[in-house]
Protein backbone atom coordinates (compact mmCIF):
# COMPACT_ATOMS: atom_id res chain seq x y z
CA UNK A 1 0.00 0.00 0.00
CA UNK A 2 1.11 3.35 -0.75
CA UNK A 3 0.90 6.55 1.05
CA UNK A 4 1.14 10.07 -0.88
CA UNK A 5 -0.34 13.41 -0.35
CA UNK A 6 -3.27 14.11 -3.11
CA UNK A 7 -3.35 18.33 -3.93
CA UNK A 8 -0.52 19.01 -1.41
CA UNK A 9 -2.89 18.47 1.67
CA UNK A 10 -4.61 15.06 1.95
CA UNK A 11 -2.96 12.33 2.81
CA UNK A 12 -4.49 9.17 1.32
CA UNK A 13 -3.41 4.97 0.90
CA UNK A 14 -3.72 3.66 -2.63
CA UNK A 15 -3.36 0.03 -3.40
CA UNK A 16 -3.03 -0.60 -7.34
CA UNK A 17 -3.56 -4.38 -8.44
CA UNK A 18 -4.47 -6.45 -11.53
CA UNK A 19 -7.11 -7.74 -12.04
CA UNK A 20 -5.32 -11.01 -12.26
CA UNK A 21 -4.27 -10.26 -8.80
CA UNK A 22 -7.23 -9.82 -7.54
CA UNK A 23 -9.89 -11.96 -6.05
CA UNK A 24 -12.99 -10.03 -7.33
CA UNK A 25 -13.10 -9.02 -10.91
CA UNK A 26 -15.72 -5.62 -10.98
CA UNK A 27 -15.42 -2.45 -8.68
CA UNK A 28 -19.27 -3.25 -7.27
CA UNK A 29 -18.12 -7.26 -6.32
CA UNK A 30 -15.07 -5.28 -4.25
CA UNK A 31 -17.43 -2.93 -2.57
CA UNK A 32 -19.89 -5.60 -1.56
CA UNK A 33 -17.03 -7.61 0.06
CA UNK A 34 -15.68 -4.24 1.50
CA UNK A 35 -19.60 -3.71 2.78
CA UNK A 36 -19.31 -7.11 4.41
CA UNK A 37 -15.80 -6.37 6.09
CA UNK A 38 -17.83 -3.44 7.87
CA UNK A 39 -20.77 -4.95 8.75
CA UNK A 40 -18.81 -7.42 10.36
CA UNK A 41 -16.87 -5.19 12.26
CA UNK A 42 -18.04 -4.40 15.86
CA UNK A 43 -17.55 -0.36 15.89
CA UNK A 44 -17.52 -0.07 11.75
CA UNK A 45 -21.48 1.03 10.83
CA UNK A 46 -21.90 0.91 6.88
CA UNK A 47 -23.34 4.10 5.37
CA UNK A 48 -23.61 4.28 1.97
CA UNK A 49 -22.26 3.78 -1.44
CA UNK A 50 -22.07 6.04 -4.14
CA UNK A 51 -21.37 5.71 -7.83
CA UNK A 52 -18.62 8.15 -8.51
CA UNK A 53 -18.44 7.56 -11.80
CA UNK A 54 -22.55 7.28 -13.12
CA UNK A 55 -22.48 10.80 -10.97
CA UNK A 56 -19.90 12.19 -12.95
CA UNK A 57 -21.07 11.33 -16.15
CA UNK A 58 -24.68 12.42 -15.55
CA UNK A 59 -23.35 15.67 -14.91
CA UNK A 60 -21.06 15.82 -17.90
CA UNK A 61 -18.00 16.34 -15.96
CA UNK A 62 -14.60 15.30 -16.53
CA UNK A 63 -13.75 11.26 -16.33
CA UNK A 64 -9.77 10.54 -16.64
CA UNK A 65 -8.65 8.25 -19.50
CA UNK A 66 -9.18 4.79 -18.77
CA UNK A 67 -11.07 4.63 -15.95
CA UNK A 68 -14.15 2.50 -16.79
CA UNK A 69 -15.80 2.68 -13.00
CA UNK A 70 -15.34 4.14 -9.82
CA UNK A 71 -17.43 3.67 -6.49
CA UNK A 72 -17.01 4.76 -3.12
CA UNK A 73 -18.21 2.78 -0.06
CA UNK A 74 -18.86 5.15 2.68
CA UNK A 75 -18.44 3.99 6.36
CA UNK A 76 -18.01 5.39 10.18
CA UNK A 77 -16.15 3.66 12.77
CA UNK A 78 -17.48 6.61 15.36
CA UNK A 79 -14.96 4.86 18.05
CA UNK A 80 -14.65 8.56 19.92
CA UNK A 81 -16.23 12.20 19.92
CA UNK A 82 -13.99 13.99 22.52
CA UNK A 83 -14.91 17.49 20.55
CA UNK A 84 -16.54 18.62 17.19
CA UNK A 85 -13.64 18.32 15.96
CA UNK A 86 -13.84 14.34 14.46
CA UNK A 87 -17.75 15.37 13.03
CA UNK A 88 -15.33 17.25 10.43
CA UNK A 89 -13.00 14.41 8.98
CA UNK A 90 -15.90 11.68 9.21
CA UNK A 91 -17.06 9.65 7.81
CA UNK A 92 -14.36 7.65 6.13
CA UNK A 93 -14.56 6.06 2.33
CA UNK A 94 -12.95 3.54 0.40
CA UNK A 95 -13.05 4.02 -3.27
CA UNK A 96 -12.67 1.98 -5.84
CA UNK A 97 -12.02 2.61 -9.37
CA UNK A 98 -11.59 -0.03 -12.57
CA UNK A 99 -8.82 1.00 -14.51
CA UNK A 100 -9.09 -1.46 -17.10
CA UNK A 101 -6.16 -3.79 -16.65
CA UNK A 102 -6.46 -3.10 -12.91
CA UNK A 103 -8.05 -1.32 -9.59
CA UNK A 104 -7.02 1.39 -7.87
CA UNK A 105 -8.54 1.48 -4.42
CA UNK A 106 -7.82 4.03 -2.04
CA UNK A 107 -8.75 5.88 1.07
CA UNK A 108 -7.84 9.15 3.03
CA UNK A 109 -5.48 8.72 6.01
CA UNK A 110 -8.22 8.04 9.51
CA UNK A 111 -7.03 10.30 12.76
CA UNK A 112 -7.59 7.14 14.20
CA UNK A 113 -5.03 4.67 13.93
CA UNK A 114 -6.68 1.49 14.61
CA UNK A 115 -9.16 2.49 12.02
CA UNK A 116 -6.52 3.00 9.43
CA UNK A 117 -4.95 -0.58 10.13
CA UNK A 118 -8.15 -2.13 9.99
CA UNK A 119 -9.47 -0.05 6.24
CA UNK A 120 -5.43 -1.25 5.05
CA UNK A 121 -6.43 -5.19 6.38
CA UNK A 122 -9.57 -4.48 4.25
CA UNK A 123 -8.04 -3.41 1.31
CA UNK A 124 -4.77 -5.68 1.80
CA UNK A 125 -7.19 -8.93 1.43
CA UNK A 126 -8.14 -8.03 -1.80
CA UNK A 127 -5.49 -9.05 -3.86
CA UNK A 128 -5.03 -13.13 -3.80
Amino acid sequence: MQQTIFKEKYPIYTLNFSKLESKFDTVDRIVDYLQAQVDAHPKAVFIARFDHYAHTKSIGGEIGEGIFDAKNLILCFGMQLPSADPVAVRPRSIGVTDMGDYFVVNFMEAPNPIANETMESWVASLVR
